[in-house]
């Protein structure tokens, strides 16, 4: 069987003028960059996005095993499909971070036939928009160790000084650092880090941010610190607000690219969903409600981390109505859920899928509590048996939900034609009932604990004592109404990632809590995780070059 990349590099692109005129892109709206890609102007972007919008398709996912689950590439399959049934559809992505491409997950565009293209650029530099974000971020810690370099006119506490510096690149000797070592020139002695790019709070407020205007505000309302006082210091206070937004200002148009079946999608911004919210922007979310019928879009990592973050902070935030869920999962995975070891996934255990299809049964749950319903992915794998698949579909219905079987990966648009039939049916019924699942005005420590006891199933959380004064003196500072951003493990609904299935009655413990005052949410950081992951044993980097005729080899 042919690779990822081996099927991406034998594709025919089309021209991007061309993919544009499908999505209804006037050729004078683009800003080519090559052949198979382009930016989509500002100008062209603010006219579509005030159109009545389409329908809103969130696509997400069981929590993520070693087995595989195929967010992505569903999201991909579903968006061919509807555009094969005549649905006009417009795909919404995350670009993918470097990190996961030379660590251990890999890039970000699907798989098999449902893939976005070109996947070498999208996946590596691609227009340059991490780029621009790291730099804007880094420019900000440098206006920051200037401003106290220069006389610190506005007396802030180098002790107290909370902005760290990023870069797009999992390198755990970073995390932790010292700067300004090296003389009374060199700078301001002081504790620094690193965390990567797409936990950034610069990428948070660019993929919140609905113009260029409004993306200005929200990185001038970033505080890098307090004084000995405990008084807030922004970075409009530094001056470095207007900069930055100069450094974004092309970036923040969404980059146009097309699938390998010819649909057009929206590839733009990366948060991750284990420490950040975990969505594309909303730039190219709402540009794609005004160009189609329906945009179909995909949150990181399983429903209690992105779909959470995506429906209580990205459809609050942005004025967002999701119409329909796709939650994807594969038998593989059920069986790791259910106490199977990889080695031994191909073999028919029709217990174990019963066991661990609890983890699948939780996370439709808690889409039915958003007011949304469900359909349900199953990517087929060759090892599936009718048996095993009629397990899910057994569980599922109990749910009063669909389990509907793809085979989208090998089999492109018509693997996944039953899937958008199941969609389109939830779209046309009108079952849809969307609110958040706490209200603005519930205290910070509540929301988090409303997330722990409805999402995760916890008993309850364990606040430290510091933890809960920064929470009462960010309330008593205007910041209670904001949303809970919870950063923890994606491989278990507990903080613990070694508990599979459906863990209850866990406590969450609360290590930490950051305020985005830009983004517009508070971080809550849970468990033994981090900002600036480290590359594992065994790297992909290590299977990754090029070839004798200078293509690129071992990119996945």
């Amino acid at each position: 069987m042919p690779t990822d990349l081996e099927i991406a590099r034998a594709a025919t692109l089309r021209p991007i003028a061309e993919i544009a005129a499908r999505a209804g892109i006037p050729d004078e709206a683009l800003e080519p960059y090559g052949k198979h890609k382009a930016k989509v102007s500002p100008a062209f972007v603010a006219e579509a996005s005030a159109r009545p919008p389409g329908a809103l398709v969130l696509v997400t996912g069981i929590s993520p095993t070693p087995a595989g689950e195929g967010k992505t590439t569903t999201t991909v399959g579903l968006g061919d499909a509807l555009n094969a049934l005549g649905t006009r559809t417009m795909i919404c992505l995350r670009e993918p971070s470097l990190g996961p491409c030379f660590g251990v997950k890999g890039g970000a565009t699907g798989g098999g036939y449902a893939q976005v293209l070109p996947m070498e650029d999208i996946n590596l530099h691609f227009t340059g928009d991490f780029h621009a974000i790291t730099s804007a971020n880094n420019l900000l810690a440098a206006m920051v160790d200037n401003h106290l370099y220069w006389g610190n006119e506005l007396a802030l506490d180098p002790r107290r000084v909370s902005w760290r510096r990023a870069m797009d690149m999992n390198d755990r000797n970073l995390r932790s650092t010292v700067v300004g070592m090296g003389g009374p020139t060199q700078g301001v002695v002081r504790e620094d880090g690193f965390d990567i790019t797409v936990a950034s709070e610069v990428m948070a407020a660019f993929c919140l941010a609905r113009d260029l205007a409004e993306l200005q505000d929200r990185l001038g309302r970033m505080i890098v610190g307090r004084t000995r006082e405990g008084k807030a210091v922004t970075a409009r206070d530094i001056k470095a607000d207007g900069a930055m937004a100069v450094l974004l200002r092309d970036a923040l148009a969404p980059n146009l690219v097309q699938t390998i079946e010819g649909s057009p999608a929206l590839v733009h911004g990366g948060p991750f969903a284990n420490i950040a919210h975990g969505c594309n922007s909303v730039v190219a979310t709402r540009l794609g409600l005004g160009l189609a019928e329906v945009v179909v879009t995909e949150a990181g990592f399983g429903a209690d981390l992105g779909a959470e973050k995506f429906l209580d902070i990205k459809c609050r935030l942005a004025g967002l109505a999701p119409a329909a869920c796709v939650v994807v999962a594969t038998v593989r995975a059920l069986k790791m859920h259910g106490g199977v070891a990889k080695a031994d996934l191909g073999r028919e255990d029709v217990a174990a899928v019963e066991r661990g299809v609890v983890n699948l049964a939780r996370h439709v749950e808690n889409m039915h509590k958003f007011g949304l319903p469900v359909v349900v992915a199953l990517n087929r794998f060759t090892s599936d048996t009718d048996a095993e698949i009629g397990a899910v579909r057994q569980a599922m219905a109990r749910l009063d939900t669909e389990a509907v079987v793809c085979t989208h990966w090998g089999d492109g648009a018509k693997g996944a034609i039953g899937l958008a039939r199941a969609v389109q049916a939830r779209i046309a019924g009108g079952a849809a009932r969307f609110a958040p699942l706490y209200p603005d005005a519930m205290p910070l420590a509540e929301k988090l604990r409303t997330i722990a006891r409805e999402i995760y199933r916890a008993s309850d959380v364990a606040i430290p004592a510091n933890v809960m004064q920064r929470l009462a003196r960010w309330e008593a500072e205007g910041f209670g109404g904001l949303p809970v951003c919870v950063a923890k493990t994606q491989y278990s609904f507990s903080a613990d990632p070694t508990a599979l299935g459906a863990p209850t009655g866990h406590v969450l413990p609360v290590r930490d809590v950051r305020l985005s005052a830009g983004a517009g949410f508070v971080v809550a950081v849970c468990g033994e995780i981090m900002t600036m992951p480290g590359l594992p044993r065994r790297p992909a980097a290590e299977g990754i070059g090029i070839d004798a005729d200078g293509n690129i080899i071992g990119l996945f």
